[in-house]
């Protein structure tokens, strides 16, 4: 059976989370392929709220197993807490996988990220500081340290004393730090390897023999396709590929294995962090988007940015990962302004864009163009047929739809798992 993508086409906090949760009651597996606990996704089932940072999404449903793939860097001890709430919770996480080939999050990986992210000042990228940026570094200059390294103790001892001595050379003569005790470290990761190793697999081989028994597989991803390292809005990025594209290589199996990719878009758009933001509101409108929607980070608590739901960006991230549907999010939130914006194209130096620059200083200086669109004032939180919303909000839909290239196929009218319209 072909898998399913759940990708977010946006800067992420689409709502990945509440749309992979829907989807994984027909699910076997749900498969996390890329980044850390620097994303987090919100989920709200009855009055009970779960805020999961690196365990996949369809941990909440007893059927599945939840898979974290080699693509994913992992803090052991965020790992084991979160699995520990999930078990004061009533959640059994004996279920989760991890791969083998996984890198690992270490302590001077969240140090060089805060005194890295404090010594650039002005030209601040916006990290969560949790070490995502230096484990991926490290992993790409190949001395990083993987799961399957804690369970050789000589082998660990003998990678933590290498990347040891780089590193801390960097903190003492760079930023003044002081160095950081291979001992303590290396008896902490010991002891959290002996509780995560009955969880550790060859998770590439696990999904394979799932697709070949025709089981049912769900990707989901972290972040959004304007912050993958490739195709998102560079410098201001995350550190792996949250695209499509990024499965196949975060997981270990072949493109001709997907064979539906799900693009989560909100209703309007938002993004924590530094860059560009063409649509951006910094006016009543959008601190209204910040408050009726709920905008703060599930990992951070940080403020998002909110703005009018940009079209160009949606074109682009259909293109880039192929989606063949979007999942459409808050439509909710719209229901409290009187007329509605979409941003059909750019304008900037004399220019029209119609599609996304190829200089990013374009997004920097252009002023979006924008048609109007009627409003609607019901509430339509309760909804659950896509014939029962406002003629308003149907039409608002169904001009996306036209503009983007590809049906929507989900409504999400408000955070509970129930409010959830399959058109």
């Amino acid at each position: 059976m072909p898998a399913t993508v759940v990708v977010g086409a946006q800067w992420g906090d689409e709502g990945k989370g509440k749309i992979t949760d829907h989807m994984a009651e027909s699910a076997d597996l749900v498969v996390r392929y890329q980044g850390g606990n620097n994303a987090g996704h919100t989920i709200v089932v009855g009055d009970e709220k779960f805020a999961l940072t690196l365990i996949p999404s369809g941990v909440l449903s007893p059927s599945v197993t939840p898979v974290i793939g080699n693509g994913c860097v992992i803090d052991p001890a965020v790992l084991l807490a979160e699995m520990g709430t999930l078990r004061k919770r009533g959640i059994d996480p004996s279920r989760v996988r991890i791969s083998n080939n996984a890198h690992l999050i270490m302590p001077y990986h969240r140090k060089l990220d805060a005194v890295k992210e404090r010594f650039l000042g002005r030209q601040q990228i916006g990290t969560t500081k949790r070490g995502i940026g230096p484990a991926y570094t490290d992993k790409y200059a190949r001395h990083g340290i993987r799961v399957q390294d804690l369970f050789d103790e000589k082998i660990f001892r003998e990678k933590l004393e290498v990347a040891l001595r780089d590193t801390n050379l960097m903190l003492t003569k760079a930023y003044n730090q002081l160095p950081m005790q291979m001992g303590s470290i290396a008896d902490e990761y010991m002891e959290m390897a002996r509780k995560i190793k009955p969880h550790v697999t060859d998770t590439s081989l696990l999904v394979w023999q799932a697709l070949r028994d025709g089981e049912n597989v769900l990707f989901e991803g972290a972040q959004g396709t304007l912050l993958d390292i490739d195709h998102g809005t560079y410098p201001f990025v995350t550190s792996s590929s949250p695209t499509a594209g990024g499965v196949t290589s975060g997981v270990g199996i072949g493109p001709m294995e997907i064979g539906r990719v799900v693009g989560v878009a909100k209703a309007y758009i938002s993004r924590v962090g530094s860059g560009p933001f063409p649509t951006e509101l910094n006016d009543e409108v959008g601190e209204k988007m910040v408050e009726i929607g709920g905008e703060f980070g599930t990992v951070t608590g940080r403020r998002r940015r909110c703005g009018w739901l940009d079209i160009v960006a949606l074109r682009y991230a259909v293109r880039i990962n192929g989606i063949s549907e979007i999942a459409f999010t808050k439509l909710d939130v719209l229901s409290h302004f009187e007329t509605l914006k979409l941003a059909t194209g750019y304008k900037a130096n004399g220019e029209d864009y119609s599609e996304f620059p190829r200089q990013q200083r374009v997004l920097y200086e252009c002023e979006p163009v924008y048609e109007e669109h009627e409003g609607w004032s019901e509430d339509i939180t309760r909804v659950r047929s896509y014939d029962d919303l406002p003629a308003a909000a149907k039409a608002y839909c169904a001009r996306v739809e036209e503009l983007a290239g590809v049906p929507i196929a989900t409504v999400s009218v408000g955070p509970a798992r129930d409010a959830t319209i399959v058109k």
